[in-house]
C-alpha cells in the first residue's frame, strides 16, 4: 500500500427482507362461509330493449298564447315651479319704532314726567318678567303713553353714575343683571304687542338705572 493513501473497506450490500405470508387459520375460514353463505354472486344484467313499434319520442311543447301588451303609463303631472324668491314669514307684532326726535330730547332733558312706574328691585328674572308684561298690559288698558321701569344701577367699583343717552349701552363692568336682561325683553314679540320704544331714563329719574318706555295706543 501506498504512503499517504487510505482505503475504506468496502461495507457488504443488505439482503432484501422477505415478507412471511401468514395464511388464515382454520377459525378464521370457518368464520368467512358463515358471513357468505347467504350471498349470492352479482351478474349484470343487459336493459331491456324497447320495442320499435312504441314511440318514446317528447310530445311537441305547447304553443303559449300571445301576451297582450301592457298599458301605456300616464305621464306624471309636472312639479310645481319653485317660487323665484323665498317670502319672510310675517310677523304679528309691529318692531320697535322708537320715539320721534322731539319726545326722545325733551325725555333725555327730563322735561317729561311719566304716566306710571314700576320698580323691579329685588325680583328674580322670572317674577320681573311677568310683573313687567302684567304691568305693561294694565298700562295700555288706562290709556298711559309713558312708563318709568327702574332696573338698577348694579354694583360696580366706579361712580354709580351712568351717563344718559336715547340709546341703551349695555356696561358688563356693573353686575345688574335687571338692566341687562329688560331691554332684550322689550324686543321680544309679547312685549312690541305693547311698546313702541325705550331708552335709559334722565339722572332725576334715576339715569342708567331705568328706562322710559313708550306705551303703543290701543287699536
Amino acid at each position: 500500500m501506498a504512503k499517504g493513501k487510505s482505503q475504506t473497506p468496502s461495507l457488504p450490500e443488505p439482503k432484501p427482507r422477505r415478507r412471511r405470508v401468514r395464511l388464515p387459520s382454520e377459525a378464521e375460514l370457518d368464520l368467512w362461509r358463515s358471513v357468505t353463505k347467504d350471498v349470492a354472486p352479482y351478474t349484470p344484467q343487459t336493459p331491456a330493449s324497447v320495442p320499435e313499434s312504441e314511440d318514446i319520442s317528447l310530445p311537441p311543447p305547447e304553443k303559449s298564447a300571445p301576451r297582450e301588451p301592457a298599458p301605456a303609463r300616464r305621464p306624471l303631472p309636472p312639479l310645481p315651479a319653485l317660487p323665484s324668491r323665498v317670502q319672510p314669514r310675517s310677523e304679528t307684532a309691529p318692531p320697535l319704532t322708537w320715539l320721534d326726535r322731539r319726545t326722545s330730547q325733551k325725555l333725555s332733558r327730563g322735561q317729561m314726567e311719566t304716566d306710571v312706574r314700576i320698580d323691579l328691585h329685588g325680583m328674580t328674572q322670572i317674577v320681573a318678567y311677568e310683573a313687567l308684561l302684567g304691568f305693561l298690559i294694565r298700562a295700555r288698558g288706562q290709556d298711559a303713553r309713558l312708563a318709568l321701569v327702574i332696573t338698577g344701577k348694579g354694583e360696580s367699583e366706579f361712580a354709580r353714575h351712568t351717563l344718559h343717552s336715547v340709546r341703551f349701552h349695555p356696561t358688563p363692568e356693573r353686575k345688574a343683571v335687571l338692566r341687562s336682561m329688560v331691554p332684550q325683553w322689550l324686543h321680544e314679540e309679547r312685549f312690541r304687542e305693547l311698546v313702541a320704544g325705550f331708552q335709559p331714563a334722565h339722572p332725576r329719574h334715576g339715569g342708567g338705572g331705568a328706562f322710559y318706555v313708550w306705551i303703543r295706543r290701543r287699536r
